[in-house]
């Protein structure tokens, strides 16, 4: 499997949608070869039904989908030669917003349906989305966990350091719907827009705990310590993934969504902790449908 060095995509994004661009996630996998006649260009060779995927996608992605995604472009560019994906992680509610402004995209995938349903309610997604995985909450804590956090309720305890997403995005959605099911006040000193900053404060000893995606501590490995509770399984976040109507390759992202929703993608996702998509194209709400997530990544 080829592996290629990391390129920004920032500059051409920011050039697209100047009043989002302090929005703009860190983007990473593929990139075009230099000189490469594909290299942000519009595929002239795969725009209709059943044509070899080819040319240049770009995709927008939730940030908890880093991992997972990052190695699915991988696979995506060894089977197509020809192909390349540039990839873009953040939080889905700004992506969704960068999309609906007309940002330059060819796929998009979301932690919640929510913000999916805003790109489809604006006429921008190419058919119907459809849901790939489920992910649930879990607490990131410091290697040793000094604080001592063993509970969701642990996490009102005076003096602790709590950081959460900010509710806009799916995490913080979560968040707030655990608490609210578990009738416990949390007071974060921090939220973020991203389920990757709210690790970030842990790994970096600003936090004393934070609430991510399982799959998140299951991903950073011996960084942080991860401790289940049994309210999370009040809000299982759903992931839908579609085409963007106004993309500039519809047949080669076509061809990557199959890849995420077939065997090969299912079988990356249930590897890092994913659970299996939920109740079919269109969905419901985050947390109403789709099973639990399988042990997500506790240590």
């Amino acid at each position: 499997m080829s592996r290629r060095p990391v390129r920004s995509a920032a500059s051409t994004l920011r050039a697209a949608v100047p009043a989002l661009a302090v929005l703009l996630p860190v983007v990473l996998s593929g990139c075009a070869p230099a000189g490469s006649p594909d290299a942000g260009t519009r595929s002239g060779t795969a725009t209709g039904s059943g044509t070899k995927p080819a040319g240049a996608i770009t995709i927008f992605a939730a940030a908890s989908l880093k991992q997972t995604f990052t190695e699915l472009a991988h696979t995506f560019e060894a089977e197509h030669p020809g192909t390349t994906v540039t990839l873009s992680f953040a939080g889905s509610s700004d992506l969704a917003s960068q999309i609906n402004q007309g940002a330059p995209v060819d796929v998009f995938a979301s932690a919640d349906t929510a913000n999916m349903q805003k790109v489809q309610g604006a006429g921008l997604t190419d058919g119907t989305p459809e849901d790939f995985a489920t992910n649930t909450l879990a607490i990131a804590v410091p290697p040793g966990n000094p604080a001592k956090v063993a509970s969701l309720q642990d996490l009102a305890r005076p003096g602790i350091k709590l950081v959460t997403c900010a509710r806009q995005v799916p995490c913080g959605a979560a968040t707030a719907k655990v608490a609210e099911a578990a009738r416990v006040a949390l007071s974060p000193v921090s939220e973020e827009n991203a389920v990757t900053d709210v690790l970030g404060k842990v790994t970096s000893g600003e936090a004393d705990a934070g609430l991510v995606y399982g799959t998140d501590i299951k991903a950073a490995g011996t960084k942080v310590a991860g401790v289940q509770f049994p309210e999370a399984g009040s809000a299982v976040n759903t992931y839908p993934i579609a085409g963007v109507a106004n993309g500039r390759n519809r047949a080669t992202a076509q061809a990557f969504v199959d890849l995420v929703t077939g065997p090969e993608g299912q079988k990356v996702l249930a590897a890092a902790g994913f659970g299996p998509g939920g109740s079919g194209p269109g969905n419901s709400d985050p947390g109403s449908s789709g099973p639990a997530n399988p042990s997500p990544g506790s240590k």
